[in-house]
Order: C-alpha cells, then structure tokens, then sequence
C-alpha cells in the first residue's frame, strides 16, 4: 500500500511538471511539499520508469558524434554539419552559416572578438551572420597582419568591417603584413604605435574567431601576397609541419614546429589563443584534415565547426 502511494504521488508530480509544464516551486507550493521533495520525486519518477524522454533527432543534426568530439578532444563545443557534395567552397558556405548562427548565440555585452584576416571560410561566416541587436561595448580586433595585395587587403578588411557593424562594435585594425622579409623588419614594425595598440588587446580578447590552414595556402592567402616560398613550404613539411592557425605552424600531434622564419608572422601566438574563453575554429575537407587533427591534439582551439564527413574521421583518429 505504501509502494502505491508513493507511485501515486510520484505520477502525479511528474504529470504537473511534465505535462502542465508547471515549476517545481508551484508544485510544490500546490501540494504543500518542499522543492527538495518534488525534486526527489521527480528523479524518483525516471529511475522507476514513469517517465521516459525520448529525443526525436531531427536530420542533419549530429548530436552523437558532437559529443564524441567534445569528449576525445575536451572540447568545450562542437558544430557538425551535414555537407551535401565535397566542393571545397560548398563545405565553407555551409559551416560557416553554422559557425555564424553559434557566434551569434554566444556573444555577450562587452566581449572583445579577434578575427583572422586571411580566411575564406570565416568570411563566408561573417557574410552568413544578421545584425545582432542589443550588444553593447563589443569590440573586433584583428589578431593576424591585413596588409597585403590591394585585391585581397579589401577581403581581410570587409571580415573586421561588416563584422563590427553587425555587432554595433569598435574595430581594431592591425595595419601589418602577416608575413614580414626578416626578423629585424619585425622588430620595426612592432616599435609602430599602431600596430602596438591592436597587439595589446590580444591579451583580452575572449572570443577567437579563427581558420585552420593547410600547408598549402588557400586561394585569398596566396592572392594576398602574405605567403611563405615554395622552398620555406619544402622546409615545413620536413620539419613534420600540417597546417597552422593564424600562421603559427604545428604538427600532427599539435606541437609547434619552430622553423627559422617562425619569428616573421605579425599575429596573436597560440599561447595567446589557447587562453581565450571561446577560441573557435571553422574549417573542413579532405584538404584540412590534418591540420583540424593537429589543432585539436594541440587543444589550440576549444570549439570546433566542421562538416560531418571531415568529424567521422576526427572521431576515429
């Protein structure tokens, strides 16, 4: 008789909560019982099965396999998304309409974002993204050098512009080669006061927006002019080298590898990234599976936006 009253009670509570969609303070409140009490019979209610949830996953949604790459890569997100044919510009589209819609949802008042400049992927992202009303304080650096070829230099810069407008947010521009001829023309530029007040907001960004690049430079990375010699490209791989994010170079395994040109990059270094709250890395294709793998063995970003195919092979590595 017991087991049946509280069965009883159990039920009842459940379908309050459950059904009504009533908080576990009115119930409480209605049936003159302590929260701890509706709570308990609410957790009581599932283990003896009264209550089954069952999840109906809708297409295109890869919640399982998000979570295995959270797990095996201590992720603190994951994004995978259903590409439809291999084209490299398809997969950027439709990851970066993903990765957009995520930004979106995380974005808090007085966040300082750092954005790559030389990425297809992150701004076929920022051209995905709507105007995200009601943020104030937001601020948008620029974390790796914009200057380059006039007809590239338009991209990287159209990323940080439209990107602050659609933020209502103050632009930081790094007036800057990403690569510069030689370490004592790093130096100079990094003495300009310019240059100087953008790199010392790295220190406080605290939502990385980044591409994950091949050792093979993309399309807008070669026509910017900011790219390293076939013979330093020869260097890389023999170094053991993947891909790099914000030109900062790594293996498979995640190590940076140190190379005589490593110290011509006017960038963010990863260290620097590795600490921000949400670091954010867009990429996928066959062409890029290395690399994501190097990143995330490296923990050099902690949220990762892929396509579905590129995340099987990440889950199984």
């Amino acid at each position: 008789m017991a087991q049946i009253n509280k069965l009883r009670l159990m039920a009842k509570v459940a379908r309050m909560y459950y059904q009504f969609n009533m908080s576990q303070s009115e119930i409480a409140n209605r049936l003159c019982l302590s929260q701890a009490t509706v709570s308990r019979l609410l957790r009581n209610a599932k283990e003896e099965g009264l209550v089954r949830i069952f999840l109906s996953v809708p297409r295109g949604v890869n919640i399982e396999i998000e979570e295995e790459l959270i797990h095996k890569y201590n992720l603190k997100n994951a994004i995978v998304v259903d590409c439809e044919s291999p084209d490299e510009v398809l997969i950027q589209r439709e990851i970066g309409s993903a990765a957009a819609f995520y930004f979106e949802s995380v974005i808090k008042n007085n966040d300082v974002v750092g954005i790559s400049s030389w990425s297809e992927t992150l701004l076929a992202l920022v051209e995905a993204m709507h105007q995200v009303p009601g943020k104030t304080g937001i601020q948008v650096v620029q974390i790796l050098g914009s200057i380059g070829n006039p007809s590239a230099e338009i991209h990287a810069n159209r990323l940080i512009g439209r990107l602050s407008s659609l933020l209502n947010a103050t632009p930081w521009f790094l007036p800057a080669p990403a690569i510069v001829g030689s370490e004592s023309a790093l130096r100079v530029l990094l003495e300009d006061p310019y240059v100087q007040q953008t790199m010392q907001l790295f220190d406080q960004i605290t939502i990385a927006l980044v591409g994950i690049g091949s050792i093979k430079p993309s399309k807008l990375l070669t026509l910017s002019g900011n790219i390293f010699s076939l013979e330093e490209q020869d260097s890389l791989i023999k170094c053991g080298a993947v891909g790099d994010i914000l030109l900062r170079f790594f293996d498979i395994n995640g190590k940076l590898v140190k190379t005589p040109f490593s110290n011509k990059v006017v960038s963010m270094n990863l260290e620097q990234l590795r600490r921000v709250r949400l670091s954010i890395g867009v990429a996928g294709g066959d062409r890029k599976y290395q690399a994501i793998l190097g990143a995330l063995r490296g923990n050099w970003i902690n949220v990762l936006v892929t396509d579905k195919h590129t995340a099987e092979r990440l889950a199984h590595a």
